[in-house]
């Protein structure tokens, strides 16, 4: 058996990513997934390509960057903490030539976030090297990463995805092709996984049985046709790719010098996750046949045929409450208007904000209009809440700007239950609605009236089959068993307030 080992240097040291984004100021939302991006087109500038599919996935996850090509069985590899376009410039991306490529966006909810951990995970094998993006979590890590170091495989991040690379160059190393070495690997992973995984011949793209994260195809090209993997069809759009289906759970396309392949690894379970159709997906994202867009404005008709309120304005929280603050104006016949503005250049940054301006909330990103709030009587619908601490904020923002009651509108249910399969949403006493009821969290928020969307409500709105989602965040019904050392380290493990 010869060594596998990741590719890394000291490019790449143990650095730990020092951002706004530390515990007290961390958003009051489930924070982001991960993006992965991959095509096969020897014709075309696969870096550049890769970057901007890249750039329209920004918002999964904003910590690292990463893309590496394959010049035959050469590769080329750039990652570092930071936006894609703080990463990539046009010099780093002539760097880069190949025929395919594969492209990852992070946000870390396995492996601490750091340089090292940056994606894609590039891994040798006896057929050549594998550069694999992940956008998920496994829920047996454990149990993996010891099998793998009683193979003496040299473990060099603290990722799950480098765990699946190796798991496949093991495979590999034993004998399996490309197809069935990853098949192998796949079927020894557990929890949430869309992969896009480069080789020397080919890009691959594989969903969990599941299907719990999103990942689609398109085309590009007429003569001949290339095909692209991304997360969302917004990473298709912006390279003037065309939609064609999303991966079947279950499926691995293989994309290749011959087209596409197909092969079905497992039988799928669809439990698409329900969030990312509320909130992490971008508005302008395609997911059954529609834009996330009108989805979230049905969402908002069936808040306001819930929990109607007598209000002078309804507005949403820049950006992802706004389409559901739209169907709530359109449903109930409150003025929509805009009542905080957002500060669009507002990302993570390196630089710590001072004390007066943590104490002064969340103005660095929104900002209340007081000539539009002053005297009136305000509806604000939200996607979510998970801890309160933002909401708070914001609902005292409008009240110091002359809002004479504010009542809060949220179109989805309570986050009860944290996430296992690749969204950051706290440990369960960290969750506001786990150890707190309606009442309490209303009177905490110091709102007139709270009002979450009903469980049937979010999912009759999907006009999909209500059982081919995860909504575990908000049931504690997971679809894929979660050990017990795992559930122990974010759950309370006791009966919850409802």
């Amino acid at each position: 058996m010869i060594p596998i080992h990741s590719v890394t240097s000291d490019e790449y040291p143990e650095q730990t990513y020092n951002s706004i984004n530390s515990q007290e100021n961390r958003p009051d939302k489930p924070e982001e997934a991960c993006g992965v991006f991959g095509l096969y087109a020897p014709e075309q500038d696969v870096a550049k390509l890769t970057y901007f599919g890249l750039y329209a996935l920004q918002h999964r996850g904003q910590e690292s960057a990463g893309i590496a090509t394959f010049e035959g069985t050469k590769v080329h590899l750039h990652k570092d903490m930071g936006l894609v376009s703080q990463v990539f410039n046009e010099s780093v991306l002539a760097e880069l030539p190949g025929n395919l490529a594969v492209g990852h966006t992070r946000y870390s909810t396995t492996g601490s976030s750091r340089r090292v951990n940056a994606q894609p995970a590039v891994v040798e094998t006896r057929l050549g090297s594998i550069a694999l993006a992940h956008n998920g979590n496994l829920v047996n890590t454990t149990q993996l990463r010891e099998e793998l170091l009683k193979s003496n495989f040299n473990l060099v991040t603290t990722t799950d995805s480098e765990m699946i690379a190796f798991a496949i160059a093991e495979a590999i190393n034993a004998g399996a092709d490309w197809l069935d070495g990853a098949i192998q690997a796949f079927h020894r992973c557990q929890g949430a996984f869309s992969l896009v995984i480069a080789t020397p011949t080919g890009v691959m793209g594989t969903r969990d049985p599941n299907g719990i994260r999103p990942l689609v195809i398109g085309t590009v090209g007429t003569n001949p046709v290339r095909y692209v993997l991304a997360s969302e069809t917004c990473g298709l759009d912006i390279i003037g790719a065309e939609y064609l289906r999303d991966v079947e759970p279950g499926e691995l396309v293989w994309i290749t010098e011959e087209g596409l392949a197909s092969f079905h690894w497992s039988q799928p379970q669809r439990k698409l996750c329900i969030f990312e159709m509320i909130y992490f997906a971008r508005p302008d994202s395609i997911m059954h046949n529609e834009s996330l867009y009108s989805y979230r404005m049905r969402l908002g008709r069936q808040l306001a045929a819930e929990s109607f309120v007598e209000a002078d304005i309804v507005f949403g929280v820049p950006d992802s409450g706004i389409p559901a603050a739209i169907g709530f104006s359109q449903a109930s016949g409150v003025a929509y208007g805009e009542g905080l503005i957002k500060n669009r250049y507002v990302g993570r940054t390196f630089i710590q904000p001072t004390q007066n301006m943590r104490e002064s909330g969340i103005r660095m990103k929104l900002n209340p209009l007081k000539d539009v709030l002053a005297g009136k009587r305000v509806v604000i619908v939200d996607d979510s809440i998970v801890r309160g601490t933002t909401s708070r904020k914001l609902v005292k923002a409008l009240r110091d700007a002359g809002a004479t009651e504010v009542h809060m509108r949220i179109s989805s249910p309570p986050v009860t239950h944290p996430c296992f399969y690749g969204i950051d949403t706290d440990s369960q006493d960290q969750l506001i609605a786990a150890t707190k009821s309606v009442a309490e969290i209303t009177q905490q928020l110091e709102v007139n009236s709270l009002a979450y969307l009903s469980w049937e409500g979010m999912l009759t709105a999907t006009r999909e089959d209500t059982n081919s989602f995860c909504s575990a965040c908000f049931t504690g019904d997971y679809p894929v068993t979660i050990p017990e050392q795992v559930k122990r380290s974010k759950l309370i493990l006791e009966k919850v307030v409802v």
